[in-house]
């Protein structure tokens, strides 16, 4: 059974996605699975080129890095051919209501001029990923769930239309990740794509940054050390942090400082601990963009070849070729 998961390079991994997905992709990642940069979906707003690509690069790298197989990682552009034939056979097979009811189009256009069509096709593009490579499962939050929804509805389409081609996905809940929120404003997310990294904790960042960053987090008012998400949410986030760095529980951990100071120092142990081989090992690949390439190139070579033969049936059923 194929597994299907993805990163989009929307900006430099940290921390959040390390703990949340990352380290479980590495630890848990079965033979079969698949993990892919998602380069493409990162095209639906405006971008620069060069900073897309570099970021689709230091992904790679980071996933290797961490642990993540060499044989079930691959870059989604690297794709582009079979994956533009795909998305054109499934948007024949989409209607247009189908792709504009998806919430995140609604929202993300929203009162918005100028917006792209990709952002109303992506969800098929999405699809299309999904598809091509025979993908059974598929691990998503809640915010795409809905997208999963329409590549089960196209593939069932399809193979009734036209004839047996493609598996029919589930959209599966990842287990529950460490939360891990914004240092410098909790009440958010940890984001690749936050214009203020003061509060974000990269994993390719230099330790000294890391312990600035951790030094400089907010931990709201109090004079004890207490897990409260809700009363305290940056007390809350650092012990979060440090539970999903040492594999513990947030509230045990709570009960072993007594000040700020010292839960500061050892969750910047923690973080610098976590990411310190992961950066060194990252920075090796990306500093030697010849092991990088072949391995880029090895993965394109057998994302393509597992996708081959679902490709040219759906377009010889289809009518075309």
């Amino acid at each position: 059974m194929i597994r299907l998961s993805a990163i989009t390079p929307s900006g430099h991994v940290h921390l959040g996605n390390h703990l949340g997905a990352i380290r479980r992709w590495a630890a848990e990642g079965k033979p079969d699975d698949l993990y892919f940069i998602s380069d493409l979906h990162g095209m639906t707003s405006s971008h620069n080129p060069a900073v897309l690509r570099a970021l689709a690069r230091e992904q790679l790298a980071v996933l290797i890095a961490a642990g993540v197989g060499e044989r079930t990682v691959f870059v989604q552009s690297d794709l582009a051919r079979e994956l533009g034939a795909l998305t054109w056979v499934l948007e024949c097979t989409c209607s247009y209501g189908e792709a504009a009811r998806m919430i995140q189009f609604k929202e993300k256009s929203k009162g918005q001029a100028g917006v792209r069509l990709s952002l109303l096709t992506y969800p098929v593009l999405m699809a299309a990923d999904i598809l091509l490579q025979g993908a059974a499962q598929v691990p998503v939050g809640e915010d795409q769930r809905q997208h999963v929804e329409l590549a089960r509805v196209l593939a069932r389409r399809f193979n009734a239309t036209y004839g047996e081609v493609f598996t029919v996905p589930e959209a599966v809940l990842p287990p529950a990740a460490a939360r891990v929120r914004d240092l410098s404003e909790p009440a958010r997310k940890m984001s690749k794509s936050t214009r203020d990294a003061a509060g974000v904790l990269f994993v390719l960042d230099e330790p000294d940054a890391l312990r600035r960053k951790i030094k400089r987090a907010v931990t709201d008012g109090g004079s004890t050390v207490a897990y409260d998400p809700e009363g305290r949410p940056g007390l809350a986030n650092l012990l979060d942090i440090l539970a999903g760095c040492v594999d513990g529980d947030p509230v045990e951990l709570a009960a072993e400082y007594t000040s700020y100071g010292a839960l500061k120092a050892a969750v910047t142990e923690a973080v610098v601990e976590t990411l310190a081989p992961i950066r060194t090992a990252a920075t090796a690949l990306l500093d030697d963009p010849a092991e990088l390439d072949r391995i880029r190139k090895a993965g394109a070579t057998r994302a393509a070849e597992r996708g081959e033969h679902r490709l040219q049936s759906a377009l010889r059923l289809i009518g075309a070729g």
